[in-house]
């Protein structure tokens, strides 16, 4: 760490610090600090530049919200990468990538996750033909076991619900696995849409939108909790009953 500081110090125009005076005030020696800068990377450092641009990519694609732990989560679950926590955030840091947050004070409501995507919707649930329009929630049910979380994938034109997922969570891969079964059964064109709100971050996961643009997918996203409008009978909530 602090030969790259002697780099930095000694690169940068507006200092114009000289490589022995860096090395002398970091207390580094300076035949140590040229050697070096001409030794090969290691296989960590290959490593670390391949995981910071792969950090870069998920964080740039969540809107630059995503922090430390969200990035790992969709790092770990989305792309099946295994890496600490810490490495994460200290890569990050070095990188000078950080999310946004939240300050948390006394009797104040909940935020939800910024929205990743615009509304491609506009509150209009019309769609003239199967597999231009989807859209997708989750519900929540209690049982004598515990609570069950559905989530489902409706088509807006024939009404069917094309997709869904049962789990006793309401992680990411809950999301992800019913517009997987959806995708599987109909085979949409790309360019089709899917709707949904922001739900607790299921929606706006990397991981999510990443399934989306594989599939050639529009991801459209709505206000919080406005899915539907409920003032419109065109509309069918999402239930498992419907």
């Amino acid at each position: 760490m602090s030969y790259r500081l002697v780099r930095e110090l000694a690169a940068d125009p507006d200092l114009s610090i000289d490589v022995a005076v860096a090395c002398r005030v970091l207390n580094v020696s300076r035949s140590g600090y040229y050697d070096w800068r001409h030794r090969r990377p290691s296989a960590r450092d290959v490593a670390d530049a391949w995981l910071t641009n792969t950090i870069l990519e998920v964080h740039t694609d969540s809107r630059c919200s995503y922090g430390s732990p969200r990035v790992h989560a969709e790092l770990r679950l989305g792309l099946g990468i295994r890496c600490g926590r810490k490495r994460v955030a200290r890569l990050m840091r070095l990188a000078g990538i950080c999310g946004i947050g939240h300050r948390h004070t006394k009797n104040r409501r909940h935020r939800p996750a910024p929205a990743t995507h615009d509304d491609l919707v506009g509150r209009r649930f019309v769609a003239e033909a199967p597999d231009r329009l989807w859209c997708t929630d989750i519900t929540q049910h209690p049982t004598g076991d515990g609570t069950v979380y559905l989530a489902a994938v409706e088509d807006v034109c024939t009404r069917q619900i094309v997709g869904w997922s049962m789990a006793d969570h309401m992680r990411s891969e809950l999301v992800v696995d019913a517009l997987q079964m959806a995708t599987w059964r109909r085979r949409p064109a790309p360019g089709a849409v899917v709707h949904s709100d922001r739900g607790a971050g299921q929606y706006t996961s990397w991981v999510f939108g990443h399934r989306l643009r594989t599939a050639g997918l529009l991801d459209s996203m709505g206000r919080v909790a406005s899915l539907v409008d409920k003032h419109d009978d065109r509309v069918v909530l999402l239930h498992p009953a419907a």
